[in-house]
């Protein structure tokens, strides 16, 4: 019987993220053979993806992040069925190899970068690879990314809530660019501004503001002037730069940036949450 030391499971375990038991026993299967014992693992992974596939993962973390230079952010949706599952260091790791992954590629959108190796086999083997370590159904199922002068990242603590925003001009203090970062996150703008807001949503909230003014016995002919004033009312909560901005409600966040720097504006946002 090959004899399999502390030294190749750790080897392992290291490439694959596996348990050590679970190393152990993938390298007593192969008898010693490493590349064995990794395909003895992933089969196990495509065995237990195939059980679960019907389960939901409404769990998992959200993460973002930009290069050392500012000009490229991008973010991931990686899920799990349950929260502990996704406070899991292991799970969390392969989260940020999976990032770091999107933001040194740059693919072109979520079927690209499920194409791209991490580990030597591609990002969404590599899930599937890991559902047989965790045991539950993981899924990839969120990948977006913003280039601009400079791109703020975000996360919310306890990784259900991330954000990015592009940004005109770099080398600013980087608390402005944090400041803009983190109202996306607490007041969850539909846009930047209301230029930018579908014409569909428009019309909602023009059907619904007529609605409210019939209900509420205005006539017939006032209705249209009325779901204008409830429109304008809702450009203003819900455009990202004429909302009250957080650390000031006495101004918008527009005025926050233009008392920064005359030039600086906000070029597009990204925000995803999980179960908040």
């Amino acid at each position: 019987m090959v004899t399999i030391s502390a030294a190749d499971v750790a080897k392992l375990r290291k490439a694959t993220l596996a348990g050590m038991m679970d190393c152990k026993k993938a390298l007593e299967e192969a008898e010693g053979n490493f590349d064995k014992a990794i395909e003895i693992i992933r089969k196990k992974g495509q065995a237990v993806a195939s059980k679960r596939a019907d389960r939901e993962a409404t769990e998992g973390v959200v993460l973002s992040k930009t290069t050392a230079n500012g000009k490229l952010g991008v973010m991931i949706v990686l899920n799990s069925e349950t929260d502990f599952v996704a406070k899991n260091a292991d799970f969390l790791g392969l989260a940020n190899k999976i990032l770091d992954t999107a933001l040194e590629n740059k693919p072109a959108d979520l079927e690209a970068l499920k194409s791209i190796p991490v580990d030597g086999v591609k990002a969404e083997e590599k899930v599937v690879e890991f559902v047989g370590i965790i045991g539950e159904k993981l899924e990839l199922s969120y990948y977006d990314k913003i280039e601009a002068a400079h791109v703020q990242a975000y996360i919310h603590p306890g990784n259900k809530l991330a954000t990015l925003v592009g940004f005109t001009k770099a080398g600013l203090d980087l608390q402005v660019y944090k400041d803009v970062a983190m109202q996306v996150a607490a007041m969850n703008p539909v846009a930047v501004d209301k230029d930018d807001v579908p014409q569909k949503v428009i019309d909602q909230e023009i059907e619904i503001g007529k609605e409210q003014a019939r209900r509420d016995g205005k006539p017939e002919e006032m209705l249209e002037k009325i779901a204008q004033g409830k429109l304008g009312k809702f450009f203003k909560e819900n455009t990202l730069v004429n909302q009250e901005f957080i650390k000031d409600n006495k101004i918008t966040v527009g005025q926050y940036l233009k008392s920064i720097d005359k030039d600086l504006a906000i070029t597009f946002f990204k925000r995803y949450t999980l179960n908040l």
